[in-house]
């Protein structure tokens, strides 16, 4: 379990320091308190990611030059202190060249109301669902991912310049296809353990009145080597290369038709919430039932009455969660074990 929490020049808390209940903890205040980013410094400090941006910078404080946040798991001391010049990763207040060590602790799964645009949105979005889903489960994936980035940019960076030279292009196709196969290969194993668990979290939170299914849609072929070389006329007109793991995508289907055009807007919240809990399950059985630490962001309130109450129920009472709601009527129907609220610009403990 996570069981302290301390943050500096953190968005909008210059200094602020939590101690964190076992299972059900909940953070409440109105709009724009902060609740949000006691969420975003979990994360942050087991993951060294924020789930509401992919960089660090509108993390630092306003008028600030660096962040920290610090806390305690496993009774393990966690530290990350970042600025624009250097980041500082300690592990039991030693210093950590590499990452390795310090992310094998700690496992998240974030559920927040913009979770929706995993069915509404671009393939990116599906695409990071699966990114830290990999990067929790095989020590391998990050590694992959990164490579494969750095290829593809100095790749497409060639493409975008004056005259691309074809053999120049090609030369960018060797690292680019070592990383790309590793990570397609781990994304398809990700999906195949995804879809069951998603599909059993869908129809227990619908009651079963509709079907879901995920497919992944891989980028490239088995021969992504071939799919460059075919393609590589036309990457040179478009100036972008056009097959790849970076086109990876889910495909989302409510009774055989697409989620995104077909389905209600509460079947797609559904659907964004069987895919989260199917990504809680995959986690605790990868790593021989550790349940992951859940950070639930004032999605009740979207939710009807059902689905909240289905949520609720397929969300084990055991597993550590954080919690965020604004002062709802509807939050007197779950019974968290510990209540904070904000006072005086710090999240006070209340109940116990």
């Amino acid at each position: 379990m996570l069981t302290s929490l301390r943050l500096r020049n953190f968005r909008c808390f210059e200094g602020l320091s939590i101690d964190i209940g076992p299972a059900f903890n909940l953070f409440l205040g109105a709009n724009g308190e902060g609740k949000t980013t006691i969420l975003e410094a979990a994360c942050v400090l087991l993951r060294l990611q924020s789930q509401r941006s992919s960089s660090f910078a509108p993390v630092i404080q306003i008028g600030k030059k660096f962040f920290e946040v610090r806390g305690k798991f496993e009774e393990h001391e966690l530290e990350f202190r970042y600025s624009t010049l250097r980041r500082r990763v300690k592990f039991d207040e030693i210093e950590q060249r590499t990452l390795g060590e310090y992310l094998r602790i700690g496992r998240v799964v974030s559920l927040a109301n913009a979770d929706i645009e995993l069915v509404r949105g671009g393939s990116e979005a599906r695409r990071r669902y699966l990114d830290f889903l990999g990067a929790q489960i095989d020590g391998s994936y990050r590694p992959a991912l990164r490579a494969y980035e750095r290829a593809l940019r100095a790749r497409n960076a060639l493409l975008k310049s004056a005259l691309p030279r074809a053999r120049e292009v090609k030369a960018y196709n060797t690292p680019l296809i070592a990383h790309g196969r590793v990570l397609l290969r781990l994304r398809i194993e990700l999906a195949k353990m995804l879809a069951p668990l998603a599909t059993q979290a869908y129809q227990r939170i619908s009651a079963g009145r509709e079907k879901f299914e995920l497919r992944f849609l891989p980028g490239a072929s088995d021969d992504f080597g071939g799919d460059l070389e075919r393609s590589q006329s036309e990457s040179i007109r478009l100036r972008q290369t056009i097959v790849g793991p970076h086109r990876d995508d889910l495909e989302l289907l409510v009774d055989n038709l697409p989620a995104a055009q077909f389905a209600s807007e509460g079947q797609q919240r559904t659907i964004a919430l069987a895919m989260k809990i199917a990504q809680a399950k995959a986690l605790k059985k990868s790593s021989d039932g550790k349940a992951p630490l859940l950070l639930i962001d004032d999605i009740f309130g979207e939710l009807d009455p059902e689905r909240r109450n289905a949520l609720l129920d397929n969300l084990p009472a055991d597993w550590q969660k954080l919690v965020t709601a604004t002062a709802m009527p509807w939050r007197d129907e779950i019974t968290p074990a510990t209540i904070y609220e904000m006072r005086n610009l710090q999240f006070v403990r209340v109940k116990t």
